[in-house]
């Protein structure tokens, strides 16, 4: 049976470390980290998750700013807001809550947050040093992954690593960090052909694809490294992209659904707070 890669106990001694940077940057530098989130509509799966993200902030010490603007918002009242943002020197980090409504234009909103400020690093420039090996600012997701990684010390160092999907959120970030780390990275996509296979040969297999059980025993190794981003409500329940009880016998780590990436996604979107922050307090 695989090892389960814990994500909320391992998110939670992340945010106690961050806890303990902030603490010490309020004593030491008289700052206390600043993150904007800003959401338009009354999506409510953004909903919860802006809510929860203001509540982790909150726990370990981070000043968190929600601006809400309406469903009917335009794309420069949104502009306005971002640009008030970039210029409040409280404010470290801004992140702007996806979906956008129809009207706005989502590529035009994240090119005008501020890249020394763009907390979900999806700004061109921070993709850009991201695949150029040296992000600092980098999607929350694919930091959390490392990190869990990490936390469990594995070593991804010359691993044939498989990425279903090539999101800017997910798929192509989580693909840039592992190349970076020197593991061999192929991503699976739509037009992508005989995945069983691809995915049979890899070391590490990243799922998100956003597809219910999407990835089934025959597609693994055994003694493979699953990671399931999958978020998928199915019946009222919450199912990843990895048939978990199918595949978990196999695998030799695996995350589950909920309580594995989802966690660590918060917990990097903090610690990365915390870390513009400290670039604030040696700026002086």
């Amino acid at each position: 049976m695989a090892i389960i890669l814990d994500g909320k106990t391992t998110a939670r001694t992340w945010r106690h470390e961050t806890q303990q940077r902030v603490a010490q940057l309020a004593s030491n530098a008289k700052i206390i980290p600043g993150l904007a989130v800003v959401l338009v509509g009354h999506d409510p799966a953004s909903e919860l998750y802006v809510r929860m993200k203001a509540r982790q902030a909150e726990k370990v010490g981070i000043h968190s700013v929600i601006r809400r603007l309406p469903e009917t918002a335009t794309q420069d009242e949104l502009l306005a807001v971002i640009a008030a943002l970039n210029n409040d020197l409280t404010i470290d980090g801004i992140l702007v809550q996806l979906p956008l409504p129809a009207q706005i234009d989502e590529a035009a909103v994240l090119l005008a947050v501020a890249p020394a400020k763009d907390v979900d690093g999806f700004h061109p420039y921070n993709l850009g040093q991201l695949w150029s090996g040296r992000g600092e600012l980098v999607p929350a997701t694919a930091a959390g992954i490392m990190k869990l990684l990490q936390h469990y010390q594995i070593d991804v160092a010359g691993k044939n690593a498989v990425v279903l999907g090539r999101s800017l959120i997910v798929g192509r970030p989580i693909a840039g960090l592992l190349l970076a780390a020197d593991a061999t990275v192929t991503i699976v996509h739509s037009h992508s052909q005989q995945v069983p296979t691809l995915t049979r040969n890899a070391d590490i297999v990243i799922a998100a694809l956003g597809q219910a059980n999407y990835v089934t025993a025959d597609f693994i190794k055994p003694g493979a490294i699953i990671v399931d981003v999958g978020t998928n409500r199915v019946n009222g329940k919450l199912i990843g992209d990895v048939d978990y009880a199918a595949v978990a016998p196999i695998a030799g780590y695996i995350t589950p659904v909920p309580g594995g990436v989802g966690p660590m996604t918060v917990a990097a979107l903090l610690s990365q707070t915390t870390d513009l922050a400290e670039k604030r307090a040696q700026r002086g």
